[in-house]
């Protein structure tokens, strides 16, 4: 059982509470569906058994405004027993790429800063002149409604213009970071036939220049489906395209166009393909995740609106690629009136200390980042609030893997000890978050506020049974407007029905493995499929980082569970990998520190049989770590789609490790 907190880190102003978004829409659905919701408990449970009324008024904007632009129709649920097979708003007609350009003023849509090199604005009047020369130069490339649109873009206002351009027509979107390697690419895009390619010539990251026009001529040549190639300069003054096939630069593509002043937003059905995400399993190519708009709309709308309490006006960023959902989710801020803070580059340009110079330079009311840059940061001795005023920040957002505690304390301690601290997890599967944070609960430490409005998350034992306050695996156990429409090249559906509904019928399971805690909140432990099971005992990964990576001496640790004996496993038994600080060596007096505290901190079942140390840990392109990938490589199995990895050589530092024959 998670140990109970006797007392929050935050708890928010009863001012705070009156004024935030989720109050004004609690009060509205009670007077518009005659029912009491006196506390956010009240308004979940009734989110979840009431589907119908609650998604309804989230379409509207009940007392929040900034409802859906669209036609909403009669039906809102039919066949709402089923999952997958449920349909929301069947009657509905909207475009995503509308409810995105809500204003054409003078104010802020996009800021961007590119490291220290590069800074620009665009207006919301900017922003929408943008969409419309985009949109009618892919209509004169022959691009309708169902067509993909791919980017192989750095995270810059271009590649949201190209989202929206591609949304108002009906085109379907996808992307991913220019940090790919040629076969990354091909294995994402080559499934998914993209007829237009919006590529960059390069990127900056920790202070150098990277090349991409030299990858972007190998990638064209094997993508027959692309018809053309638009460039965006952003590193190169002079731009060879001749090894590229089809390639025109932007302003090229774009130039007969600039007469034209509006967008023609094609109205489509609410299950109208938007987006194809790709997970970036270790397991074979990418599964192509196929995402609707007026899910994801719906969704975003309310998690910006209610759980995040973005209000028009406010300043949001989140630290993120195009590789992966939070881009996607982060430009959907646009639908709730925000300015979005974009930022490609490294996050610890600047001698570490940029996205806090942003904060303070661009007013920026929600801060989004991951667990790994607060660990970072708190290892560099980073204290934003000695040196940054950080007077705006009202929510801090971080995701990518559990936060752990001791992040927890590093925020509210060295941070900014008056703000929403948001440890958020849902994931590319439904482009959006099961579990997340809430402007009018306390935060306890480690503990994820609360679970997502509409979704009936809840953590089931291996029976089916939901379980309090022990560990298991975290299901949605009832259809949700965001739940994917498909996976690409699916036809019979049994690759999306393998992914989350084998192992409970009729139910959503996610492979995390969680707890709901005592105060109602969340504690994530790792995921189901990479947890630990010695002596038949459960254990979550995120338990052992924790303990481990308060050592001065750890950088990064990894742990997998090592199939035992090797010649008639029957058991497993825990490995752990550390990465130590540079000139540091993994000696007998470390060691036994890494497994005391692991022990004091844990359970003796915790303590790893082997503690190894490696140069280096395997990570996605997102930055998470790999335990699949490290497990197959220790047991001498074959790792597939090493292209969705950041750094596949490290995989060499766990083959054949003599430590671990005996």
């Amino acid at each position: 059982m998670y140990p109970t907190e006797q007392k929050p880190l935050w708890t928010p102003s009863p001012e705070r509470i009156a004024a935030a978004n989720v109050t004004a829409f609690r009060l509205a659905a009670e007077q518009r569906w005659k029912v009491s919701l006196p506390d956010y408990e009240a308004l979940h449970a009734w989110s979840v058994e009431h589907p119908e009324p609650f998604w309804t008024s989230v379409w509207e904007g009940d007392g929040v405004g900034g409802g859906v632009i669209g036609t909403r129709g009669e039906r809102v649920l039919v066949d709402g027993h089923k999952m997958p097979g449920a349909r929301w708003f069947p009657d509905a007609r909207l475009n995503f790429a509308q409810n995105l350009l809500r204003s054409r003023d003078a104010h802020d849509a996009i800021v961007f800063w590119g490291e220290e090199r590069v800074k620009n604005r665009l207006s919301h009047g900017e922003l929408y002149r943008a969409v419309a020369h985009f949109a009618a130069a892919l209509k004169e490339q022959g691009v309708v409604a169902g067509d993909r649109v791919a980017a192989y873009m750095p995270n810059l206002p271009e590649t949201v213009v190209a989202m929206l351009a591609a949304a108002s027509l009906g085109a379907i979107f996808t992307s991913a970071s220019p940090d790919f390697g040629v076969q990354g690419v091909l294995d994402r895009f080559g499934q998914t036939e993209p007829k237009v390619l919006v590529a960059c010539d390069g990127y900056y990251y920790g202070g150098k220049t990277v090349d991409v026009l030299g990858k972007l001529g190998e990638i064209v040549a094997q993508l027959p489906s692309v018809k053309r190639v638009v460039v965006v300069p952003y590193v190169h003054r002079e731009h060879d395209l001749s090894h590229v096939p089809h390639a025109r630069m932007l302003a090229d593509f774009v130039a007969p166009f600039h007469f034209v002043d509006d967008i023609e937003f094609a109205q489509l059905p609410f299950d109208h393909p938007l987006y194809i995400m790709y997970s970036s399993g270790t397991t074979g190519v990418p599964k192509c995740i196929v995402h609707c708009a007026g899910g994801a709309l719906l969704q975003h709308l309310k998690e910006h609106k209610l759980h995040g309490d973005v209000k028009p006006g406010d300043r949001v960023f989140y630290f993120t690629t195009c590789g992966w959902m939070m881009w996607n989710w982060l430009v959907s801020a646009l639908a709730a009136e925000a300015t979005l803070l974009l930022y490609d580059g490294s996050p610890f340009a600047g001698d570490n200390r940029i996205l806090f110079d942003y904060a303070d330079a661009e007013a920026m009311t929600h801060f989004g980042t991951s667990a790994k840059f607060l660990d970072a940061a708190a290892k560099f001795g980073l204290k934003p609030r000695e040196t940054h005023k950080l007077d705006t920040v009202r929510a801090m957002m971080s995701t990518g893997s559990p936060l752990v505690p001791e992040g927890f304390d590093y925020v509210y301690r060295d941070i900014k000890a008056d703000l929403q601290l948001s440890s958020i997890s849902g994931g590319t599967d439904i482009i959006s978050c099961f579990v997340l944070g809430s402007p009018v609960l306390p935060v306890w430490r480690g503990e994820i506020q609360c679970r997502g409005l509409g979704m009936a998350v809840d953590v089931w034992d291996d029976d089916g049974r939901p379980v309090r306050g022990e560990k298991g695996e975290l299901v949605c156990a009832k259809p949700f407007p965001v739940m994917p429409i498909g996976f690409w090249n699916d036809a019979d559906g049994s690759k999306y029905h393998a992914a989350y509904f084998d192992r409970f019928p009729n139910v959503w399971c996610h492979g995390d493995f969680c707890e709901i805690t005592a105060h109602g909140g969340l504690v994530i432990y790792g995921r189901s499929d990479a947890t630990l099971n010695p002596g038949g005992v459960r254990i979550g990964t995120a338990e052992i980082y924790r303990q481990v990576e308060k050592l001065h001496e750890v950088v990064e640790s990894l742990v997998i569970g090592q199939d035992w004996p090797p010649q008639n496993p029957n058991d497993v038994r825990v490995v752990l990998f550390v990465k130590l600080r540079e000139g540091l060596a993994l000696d007998d007096d470390l060691t036994r520190r890494i497994r005391q505290t692991i022990r004091d901190n844990t359970t003796p079942r915790h303590v790893p049989a082997k503690v190894l140390q490696v140069a280096d840990i395997p990570r996605t392109k997102s930055g998470k770590i790999v335990e699949l990938a490290v497990r197959n490589v220790v047991h001498g199995r074959p790792v597939k789609n090493q292209e969705a990895l950041a750094n596949p050589e490290a995989l060499a530092h766990f083959r054949d490790r003599a430590e671990l024959q005996g």
